[in-house]
């Protein structure tokens, strides 16, 4: 057998794990934002209705229709992430989900085009969908896989960092645009802003090196060569399990944030600001929280962080509508950012490993994106489920969605294998002690 004298170099995983971060913080703000849009001004903007709860059912349709497209993008991300590498997957989904977004904020309103404003967003919204169904896979190789063995969970977190801090960008972006503008200019200065933000992830990206795991299949000739289909076809019990442990964290999520935006208003319970806020401090606050419980799961094991917020998000659904409904100013900021910190973080912060860890490094790329995108079909569907169940049975409905999100996430998670490195060795340790006390 012949050998090969490439070196497969790490490069320093701090710097790899933040360019990671900071791309998928413009990724995500570029997302996020639709969702605000969708929730407070798109069902009269793009669609000609007078009522205002057909009119937002409308809008989060169109939000759907983002989430449905994910999985073909993550199909695509993880197709050629496993074949050409991980950064070159990166260059293009920010690339397709910035330009997507900047036209999103020129485009023509309802009252100027007609039925074609409502059409020309979907397009765009799809191809939206596309480019942040790309963006996570390779975003959390790059780390997971520049980071020591040992060090994973904690490094494998910090990408996850651009999900909170890019939803706190967004909701940042639409207060200080509420502030200094008026009619339309408030949302669309939120999309054509994220022209800048786009360039500077792009510039910062191209500047760390190739995951050294991928560099060693290229140079050992291990590349596959439809490694998306192998792994639906030898792993798809494992993708299926994931999208099942991601319902918890991706669900609850967009009902907290983007339902809970028009549910406030709806149920005449208090101004949809205050879930802005309450959105506002738990994502400040997940950028701390991902990280301690990335570093707690190297620890302690990743299902046993994992099950902290998926037992929560079984327990919180119900106590968190009734602190809403109360209309308390604070009541509402706590609920929402509670749900954030103890429900969506854990569950966040250990899926970037633990899913990795599930897939040989060959198929990686395609196994987790299939399985991470593969919720999104569930998820984008829940605000507007969620809106029409309100309807027909008031705010409980929405509630119990809630709590059974985290049923069946905390079902997947304890089915689902152990994976952390110190946590696998001290178990084995301490089976091999027990044999040799038995003989």
């Amino acid at each position: 057998m012949s050998t090969t004298s490439v070196s497969h170099t790490k490069d320093n995983p701090v710097k790899v794990s933040v360019a990671s971060m900071i791309g998928a913080a413009v990724e995500s703000y570029d997302f996020f934002i639709y969702g605000t849009a969708a929730a407070t001004w798109f069902g009269t903007v793009f669609f000609h209705t007078e009522d205002p709860l057909i009119g937002i059912l409308a809008a989060f349709a169109t939000l759907a229709v983002g989430f449905f497209m994910r999985p073909l993008g993550g199909y695509l991300a993880g197709h050629y992430g496993d074949r050409y590498g991980r950064k070159t997957v990166l260059f293009w989904s920010l690339l397709a989900m910035g330009g997507a977004t900047v036209l999103i904020g020129v485009l023509p309103t309802y009252a100027q085009i007609g039925v074609w404003a409502p059409i020309m967003l979907i397009l765009l919204r799809m191809i939206q969908g596309i480019g942040f169904g790309a963006e996570w896979g390779g975003a959390v190789l790059m780390a997971f896989e520049h980071a020591p063995e040992k060090k994973r969970g904690f490094y494998g977190a910090v990408p996850q960092l651009g999900i909170p801090l890019g939803l706190l960008m967004a909701n940042g972006a639409f207060l200080l645009s509420a502030a200094l503008f008026e009619g339309d200019w408030v949302w669309r200065m939120p999309f054509l802003i994220s022209f800048f933000m786009v360039a500077i992830g792009i510039f910062i990206r191209m500047k760390v090196q190739e995951s050294p795991d991928f560099e060693k299949l290229k140079a050992e000739k291990r590349i596959v060569k439809q490694p998306a289909l192998q792994v639906i076809r030898d792993d798809w019990r494992v993708i299926l399990k994931i999208i099942g442990l991601r319902l918890a964290e991706t669900g609850g999520y967009y009902i907290t944030t983007s339902f809970m935006l028009s549910y406030v208003v709806l149920a005449g319970v208090t101004d949809n600001t205050h879930v802005l806020w309450g959105t506002l401090i738990g994502s400040a606050l997940g950028l701390a929280s991902h990280l301690l419980y990335g570093a707690w799961s190297d620890k302690i094991g990743r299902r046993k962080v994992f099950l902290i917020g998926a037992v929560f998000t079984i327990l919180f659904g119900i106590p968190m509508f009734m602190m809403i409904n109360t209309g308390a100013v604070v009541m509402v900021i706590v609920a929402v950012a509670m749900s954030l910190l103890f429900s969506h973080d854990p569950i966040f912060a250990v899926e970037s490993s633990w899913f990795s860890e599930q897939f040989p490094p060959e198929v990686r790329s395609s196994g987790i994106s299939l399985g991470y995108n593969g919720a999104s079909l569930v998820a984008g569907l829940l605000p507007f489920i969620a809106t029409a169940v309100y309807g027909a049975v008031g705010w409980i409905g929405p509630a119990v969605m809630f709590s059974l999100l985290g049923v069946i996430s905390v079902w997947c998670g304890l089915t689902t294998r152990e994976t952390a490195p110190a946590v696998v060795e001290r178990e084995q340790r301490s089976a091999a002690g027990s044999r040799v006390r038995t003989v």
